[in-house]
């Protein structure tokens, strides 16, 4: 893949650093998320530290993943979106040029932040890693916390203001695209979830979905705001197979063949009862498969189709 052999090829220890610490994502969910962003200063040991993280866990990646939404990936394995697709161009804006106003001059612009970001430079290639904070940057941690340290065989108080620093990722952006570690991370920090309660309402309204069903209100209660529930059903969405008149009759013909107990009216509608809601959801994704080597029926996670 291209953007790995880029990542790959980028001269970590000749680039200069910059750390940039975000607040957000603030707004309401059918808008742009809004950030307020500032950049610190690092001495030579931190950027150090800096390049080890991102070099580490760039040298873990073997695998590419197109992202899905219900695509999973693993240690060795990194999920791949283009830019544009994503709320990432905001973060890349804001991050642009570490300009005077734009320092942190004080302890209290780090505390509650976000996540930061770690900004890459080497000639003309930059390059982007993001991870989230844990509790200890929350206002909340350095109220309820006294940092102590041991030197000189004894223990002392050590009221500097602390800020941990993982050796984690959650997604790198270089050029165009989107490498993604921790999915969840990435959809948090960039309100790409939140796009699935949206799609779910969108859905609702789509007359091809609604005709498929007796009744929408015992699904609509069954995904309530159940994130897994709304991913599965923006992958509904994107998947489509509702609107495949030829898929719909075949699913009426032979879903008791694949175990299901999915019940339809006289009008050949969905009747969907609780008991048969998360089936009817694995049904509309395709997502039950028979084996031609065991004869067996499986249900999958995610479903790519092979070109043969």
């Amino acid at each position: 893949m291209p953007i790995l052999n880029d990542l790959r090829a980028f001269d970590l220890e000749a680039a200069t650093v910059s750390l940039w610490v975000f607040k957000g994502p603030r707004g309401p969910s059918y808008a742009p998320p809004m950030y307020t962003g500032y950049w610190v200063e690092t001495t030579d040991g931190l950027d150090t530290v800096l390049k080890d993280t991102v070099a580490n866990l760039r040298n873990r990646i073997e695998e590419i993943i197109a992202y899905d939404l219900l695509a999973q990936n693993h240690e060795t394995s990194a999920l791949l979106i283009a830019k544009d697709e994503t709320n990432a161009g905001l973060l890349v804006d804001m991050a642009a040029a570490e300009i005077e106003a734009k320092r942190v001059q004080e302890a209290k612009r780090l505390q509650n932040t976000s996540f930061y970001l770690i900004k890459l430079i080497h000639n003309d290639a930059i390059l982007y890693a993001v991870r989230h904070t844990t509790s200890g940057w929350k206002t909340k941690h350095a109220v309820s916390a006294r940092s102590i340290f041991f030197m000189e065989n004894r223990l002392d108080l050590d009221d500097r203001p602390r800020f941990d620093l993982e050796k984690a990722i959650d997604f790198f952006v270089m050029g165009e695209e989107l490498l993604i570690l921790h999915k969840e991370h990435f959809e948090s920090i960039l309100r790409y979830k939140a796009t699935h309660t949206n799609d779910f309402f969108e859905l609702q309204a789509e007359p091809d979905f609604a005709a498929v069903f007796s009744d929408l209100a015992p699904l609509v209660q069954h995904v309530g705001v159940n994130k897994i529930r709304l991913r599965r059903m923006s992958a509904v969405r994107q998947k489509g197979h509702y609107r495949d008149c030829e898929f719909m009759q075949r699913l009426r013909q032979h879903h008791a063949e694949y175990g299901f107990t999915i019940q339809f009216d006289e009008q050949g509608k969905i009747v969907v009862t609780e008991e048969t809601s998360s089936q009817v959801i694995t049904a509309l994704l395709d997502h039950r498969l028979a084996s031609g080597f065991s004869h067996r029926i499986y249900d999958v996670p995610s479903a790519v189709a092979v070109q043969i």
